[in-house]
C-alpha cells in the first residue's frame, strides 16, 4: 500500500515510508545494524525502511552520527546489517558489485597518485574487465562528459579539488553502474568549488540518469540536488524520521522563496537533532 502524503505549505510533500510511483532499483526493509559486543552492544541504525527508485537522486541527510554513511555502507555491501533486508534490482545484497560504485569525501585518497589522469580510468576498466578495445571510446566520452579531456596526461597532484571529484566520478562511471553512492563528496572543498560541483553533479546526472544516493549535512547541498530528502535521526537507533520529495525545478536557487521555505522547515525539522548531537560530541 502507498503510504497517504501530506502537503506542506510549500508543496512539498511528507512520506512515512519511503515508497513512490517507478522503477524499484534498492529496496531496504527494516534495516538494523549492531556493533560492539553482545553484552555491550551499540544500535547504530535502529529499523531503516527505504525504496529508491531508478534513476533517483536521493539524499540522506543528518548531523554527525546518524548513521547515513552506515547506511550507504550497506548499500555499497562493504557492511551487513544485523537484521532486515537489502536489494538490488530484486537480488540479495550480499556483498559490493559493479552495479553500485562508492565515491569518497577525499577524491585523492581514491586516485592513485604515480598514475595520470588516462591511466586512473585504465585502472577502474582494467579492474572491472571492460573489454580493452572498448577503452579509448570510454575513456574519451567520460572525460569529455566531465571536461577534464584536456587534461589526460596530469597527475592527480597536478589537478584542484573540484577536477580530482570529477575524475573520481568519470572512473566510477565508466563502468557502467546502476547506482552511484557518494559519501560527502564535495566536503572537503571550498564554497565556490562545491557549488561548481553541485552544476557538475546535475549536468552529469542529467546525462546519464544514474541514480545517486548522495550523503551530506548541508541544508542547502540537499535542496539543490536533491529529488528526495531522506532525513535521519540521531542515534543510537537512528532511523529516517522524514522524507521530502522537493518539487522545485532545477536549477535551484536559495534565494528563491519557495526553495528559502524549504531550507528553513528542514532546518527546523533538523533543529533538535543538531542539538541532541552537540550535546553527545561534547560529552565524549
Amino acid at each position: 500500500m502507498v503510504p497517504a502524503l501530506t502537503s506542506l505549505a510549500h508543496g512539498v510533500l511528507v512520506r512515512r515510508h519511503c515508497r513512490k510511483a517507478g522503477v524499484s532499483l534498492l529496496e531496504i526493509v527494516d534495516v538494523r545494524k549492531s556493533y560492539g559486543s553482545e553484552a555491550d552492544p551499540y544500535l547504530a541504525l535502529g529499523g531503516i525502511d527505504l525504496t529508491i527508485e531508478e534513476g533517483e537522486f536521493l539524499c540522506l541527510l543528518g548531523p554527525s552520527g546518524c548513521g547515513k554513511s552506515t547506511l550507504l555502507n550497506i548499500l555499497a555491501g562493504f557492511e551487513q546489517p544485523t537484521s532486515g533486508d537489502v536489494s538490488a534490482n530484486g537480488a540479495p545484497v550480499r556483498g559490493s558489485g559493479r552495479d553500485r560504485v562508492m565515491l569518497f569525501q577525499d577524491a585523492g585518497s581514491a586516485l592513485f597518485p604515480w598514475l595520470t589522469v588516462e591511466e586512473n580510468m585504465r585502472f577502474g576498466l582494467r579492474v572491472r574487465r571492460v573489454p580493452q578495445q572498448e577503452w579509448p571510446r570510454v575513456i574519451d566520452h567520460y572525460l569529455r562528459m566531465v571536461d577534464l579531456d584536456q587534461h589526460r596526461r596530469k597527475f592527480p597532484a597536478q589537478l584542484s579539488g573540484g577536477m580530482r571529484q570529477r575524475l573520481q566520478i568519470a572512473r566510477a562511471l565508466a563502468v557502467e553502474p546502476g547506482v552511484l553512492l557518494m559519501d560527502e563528496p564535495f566536503a572537503a572543498l571550498d564554497a565556490l568549488t562545491r557549488r561548481r560541483m553541485h552544476v557538475a553533479l546535475l549536468d552529469i546526472w542529467r546525462q546519464t540518469r544514474k541514480t545517486i544516493v548522495f550523503v551530506t549535512h548541508d541544508i542547502g547541498e540537499a535542496v539543490t540536488l536533491a529529488d528526495r530528502i531522506c532525513i535521519m535521526s540521531v542515534g543510537p537507533g537512528s532511523t529516517i524520521s522524514r522524507v521530502l520529495a522537493v518539487d522545485q525545478p532545477r536549477p535551484r536557487d536559495l534565494r528563491d522563496p519557495a526553495v528559502a521555505r524549504l531550507f528553513i522547515e528542514i532546518e527546523e525539522l533538523l533543529a533538535p537533532d543538531m542539538a541532541r548531537s552537540e550535546v553527545r560530541e561534547r560529552a565524549a
